[in-house]
């Protein structure tokens, strides 16, 4: 089994990440399993306090702590475009891209495999079969999959180079006054709590663009397109200006009482190549219902 390190666990010891997968398996049973080279990184033993770093590989034998492979599940799936080679899945709030920690069932990738058993991209690892890209738990939207690794690249590529445009919607606390802007502020991992990212000196680059589409009393209904992919990108920059997603606890909103207990959020609008042509594609979608229901109590009260 093999797991890839995306930006939100870069930094973390080896052995802490490690342990926070597995129940019931202790600190020092990871640590022994590194020590004799059952656990590996890019197929090089490393002591337990190695620091990850994005795009590690970290591999197991097959032998370790039981490991079972993932298991396929009839979850139901909102294909909006599929073609040989890819997917847009528009994924539900509420749902986990791909297993984390301790959670391996339920996630899309779950349900991915059940959809497309025997092709989907590995480039990503076991644990992240098809993604080329995610979305947070708490937010909807479309996802880019990929159902082999030529595919996956070339959509990789394509958000590295900035050609593919991702849209998104947000409500966000506090009224913008300005109709639109260029957020351009690096993000790293913040110091003091190591579930948040934040604005940092020598962070990487991170640049969202917003344009306000409609104000209210006391919040702002938002497009967002993002230049860059960083964990948590448009959380932290509309929380570094002083307008934090609705319901967006982690970054300073507060949990409003307004028909949703989730921050809202939604990727509505996808714009890239179609893989191996010159073809353009471009899928949207429309408001999902937490999205729907706040925007109609807001205008009902405006």
């Amino acid at each position: 089994m093999e797991y890839l390190i995306e930006e939100i666990d870069e930094h973390k010891r080896l052995d802490k990440f490690v342990s926070e997968m597995f129940d019931d398996v202790s600190r020092n049973n990871v640590q022994d399993a590194i020590k004799n080279g059952l656990i590996k990184v890019n197929s090089a033993i490393k002591k337990s306090s190695y620091s990850l770093k994005e795009n590690d590989k970290v591999e197991f034998s097959d032998d370790i702590f039981e490991i079972k492979p993932l298991v396929a599940e009839d979850i139901p799936l909102k294909i909006e475009y599929e073609d040989e080679n890819m997917l847009v899945v528009n994924k539900p709030s509420g749902m986990l891209t791909h297993p984390a920690g301790k959670e391996k069932t339920g996630t899309l990738v779950n349900a991915l495999l059940s959809y497309c058993p025997k092709t989907l991209s590995d480039i990503g690892g076991d644990f992240r079969r098809g993604i080329v890209h995610r979305l947070d738990r708490n937010t909807s939207g479309l996802l880019m999959v990929a159902k082999n690794n030529k595919t996956h690249e070339f959509l990789q590529q394509q958000i590295k180079t900035k050609t593919a445009i991702r849209k998104y919607y947000a409500v966000v606390k506090g009224v913008i006054d300005t109709d639109a802007a260029i957020i351009n502020k690096p993000i790293g991992r913040c110091i003091k709590n190591p579930q948040r990212m934040d604005i940092v000196d020598g962070g990487r680059e991170s640049i969202t663009i917003y344009r306000v589409l409609e104000r209210f009393k006391e919040y702002t209904f938002v497009e967002l397109e993002l230049k860059t992919g960083r964990t948590h990108q448009i959380r932290v920059h509309m929380s570094s200006i002083g307008h934090p997603v609705m319901n967006d606890t982690l970054y300073g909103a507060g949990m409003s009482k307004i028909h949703t207990q989730e921050q809202v959020l939604m990727a509505y609008s996808l714009n890239f190549t179609k893989p191996f042509s010159n073809e353009i594609i471009n899928v949207e979608i429309n408001y999902d219902e937490k999205l729907e229901r706040v925007l109609k109590y807001l205008r009902s009260k405006n």
